[in-house]
């Protein structure tokens, strides 16, 4: 099992802190380090930078949102930092919900998003390729656009700068049983949301059956600490903004993951308390036991017996979510 810092996405500002983690990171061995966006900082500018600090360790995206720009400008973005990185990209992409396709970039949201994310997919690896002009007769991505308001006088293209890796990876963040079987046949590797190692069936079928060199990257919060439950608040804190406000009362991807996994009464309780501006409380609703199989918190003996059930799963890399050297160290010295 590989090991990854994943740094997420800016709050108020960047912080001083990501290039030293990420270079401590290569250090330590790490094989990856991943950003992220939502509505505030993109995914790939800080890449770049830790990019030009650095000289082997990966560069993912988790997740590059796909409303936040079509396929063929992912690609472009994709290419680009492959490039300049010596070809160290790694490329997550996500569909994200209705909240914020709608609400931030102003898209529809996708009625068909099994199909948006194929044809999404498709145009990346034909831009990857270079094999051919781009051309996609699609529902979501069509190439050259064809809408009704269309002049017509589009043509296919093909990329001016020829990519690095046609075969550059590509994964997908995926939390539905479809989604996920689509991911597995689609994509290079799938970008799991809250993984419980004691139980990858609730993703469905298809995480028993995964094709030869296939990725899957979960992220975890990681905190070295001698007191559990004040460890786990960070991870309370981040389920209770997700679950309770990432996504409609009626439509949140996070919240079906939740129920999914047993706690189907705690996600509505903790949407209901978010939802109404009780947000303290709707962290200290999310359960403990929850909060502790999707994260490695503890003494360090804590998270080397846990750590066991990560590495036996079908994991290949762990993308360990924290901002401490230490736990950085002692999450590389428990996995050499």
């Amino acid at each position: 099992m590989r090991l990854g810092l994943a740094l997420g996405y800016w709050g108020r500002g960047p912080s001083a802190d990501q290039v030293p983690l990420a270079r401590e990171a290569e250090r330590l061995g790490y094989d990856s380090v991943w950003t992220a966006e939502s509505w505030g900082s993109d995914a790939f500018t800080p890449l770049a930078w830790i990019a030009a600090h650095t000289t082997r360790i990966r560069l993912g995206t988790a997740v590059a949102q796909m409303a936040a720009r079509s396929p063929t400008t992912t690609a472009m973005h994709a290419l680009t930092l492959d490039h300049l990185s010596g070809g160290r990209m790694l490329l997550g992409l996500g569909l994200s919900g209705p909240q914020v396709v709608e609400g931030w970039y102003g898209r529809p949201f996708p009625r068909s998003p099994l199909t948006a994310t194929r044809e999404y997919v498709d145009v990346v690896r034909q831009v990857l390729r270079r094999a051919a002009p781009v051309a996609v007769d699609g529902r979501f991505h069509p190439l050259p656009y064809r809408g009704p308001d269309a002049t017509g006088l589009g043509k296919p293209l093909k990329p001016i700068t020829h990519p690095l890796r046609p075969d550059l990876p590509v994964l997908l963040g995926a939390e539905g049983p479809k989604n996920v079987a689509q991911t597995t046949r689609i994509a290079d590797g799938w970008l799991p949301l809250y993984w419980a190692p004691s139980r990858p069936e609730v993703y469905g079928p298809a995480v028993q059956d995964l094709p030869a060199g296939f990725l899957v990257a979960p992220m975890a919060q990681v905190r070295v600490c001698a007191d559990v439950a004040a460890g786990l608040l960070p991870v309370k804190a981040m389920l209770g903004f997700y679950i309770g406000g990432m996504g409609h009362a009626a439509r949140n991807f996070h919240a079906d993951l939740m129920a999914r996994m047993g706690y189907a009464d705690e996600a509505r309780r903790i949407q209901e308390l978010f939802l109404s501006g009780r947000r303290e409380e709707a962290v200290r609703a999310v359960p403990d036991a929850f909060a502790d199989e999707i994260s490695l918190v503890g003494p360090r003996e804590r998270i080397a017996e846990r750590l066991e059930s990560w590495r036996k799963s079908p994991i290949t890399d762990l993308l360990a979510l924290t901002s401490d050297p230490r736990t950085l160290r002692v999450l590389a010295e428990l996995n050499s």
